[in-house]
């Protein structure tokens, strides 16, 4: 479905010559714009492309690589167009790590975000908290509860009751992209060229390591980048736990065995 002209060359400034949407996008889509001045920009369309444009405004900030927002009205989000002409390996999971390492030198007093996000249907809460431990407690575990058969729900349930002793209470504070995947990461021939789809909040930046292990497997060297905290590894599991839930209730029960494997991975 086109993205109403009108609206894009408000934002723009420039007529639009033509579009083309991108192939996948499995919870939101996007296309490529071609406007009458020459520029090319890639337009979202969506229920909370306000939230996600103030997410890349907040990324943006950073030293890391983060499409520029060109504007947005009502439910359309007109962002810079980076390359993405190459594939996440080699030296591309380096860049991704220095990538990583600006975006989490970005800061705040509290963990979470100022507002709620949602993933099509899924709404991701986002409290602000002053301890780690509870924020990932009731705003990425136990929200899910409701939505959960009954023996995995109790599963998930006992975890978040013990997450004082499995989580630091009070890591550094860290902006996180929050969805962070190889799906999500644009490649410009060796280099990572953007960080897209953002998920965003303040919160313990194992978090984003974590989020690439889901689909993606990146090397050794990569996470040596990151210098993580001793002990990151066990943490693993409980972090991947947030993003396996989100994955059952977006596209159903094939990700129940991935919950109970990480579940498993933390005694439980």
């Amino acid at each position: 479905m086109s993205i109403a002209e009108d609206i894009i060359e408000g934002l723009a400034g420039s007529p639009v010559v033509s579009q083309r949407r991108y192939a996948g996008g499995d919870i939101s889509g996007a296309s490529e714009v071609r406007l009458a001045d020459g520029r090319v920009l890639v337009a979202k369309q969506g229920p909370v492309v306000d939230v996600e444009a103030r997410m890349l405004q907040a990324m943006g900030r950073s030293d890391a690589p983060v499409p520029r927002v060109v504007g947005f009205v009502d439910n359309v989000l007109l962002i810079e167009r980076r390359p993405n002409d190459g594939i996440l390996s080699g030296r591309a999971w380096s860049t991704l790590a220095a990538a990583m390492n600006a975006l989490h030198a970005e800061t705040s007093e509290t963990y979470g975000w100022d507002e709620d996000y949602a993933l099509r249907h899924v709404t991701v809460p986002n409290a602000r908290r002053k301890n780690w431990a509870e924020f990932w407690a009731e705003d990425r575990l136990l929200c899910h509860l409701p939505h959960l058969p009954a023996g995995l729900a109790k599963r998930v349930e006992s975890v978040a009751s013990k997450l004082l002793e499995i989580l630091p209470q009070h890591p550094r504070i860290s902006l996180l992209h929050g969805d962070l995947w190889g799906g999500n990461v644009l490649v410009g021939g060796a280099a990572v060229s953007g960080l897209i789809d953002p998920c965003a909040f303040y919160g313990d930046r194992e978090v984003d390591a974590a989020s690439l292990t889901v689909f993606d497997h990146p090397p050794r060297e990569f996470f040596e980048m990151l210098e993580l905290e001793p002990g990151w590894q066990e943490r693993q599991p409980v972090y991947r736990l947030w993003i396996w839930l989100l994955h059952v209730r977006l596209f159903g029960s094939g990700y129940v065995a991935a919950v109970d494997r990480d579940l498993t991975a933390v005694g439980f």
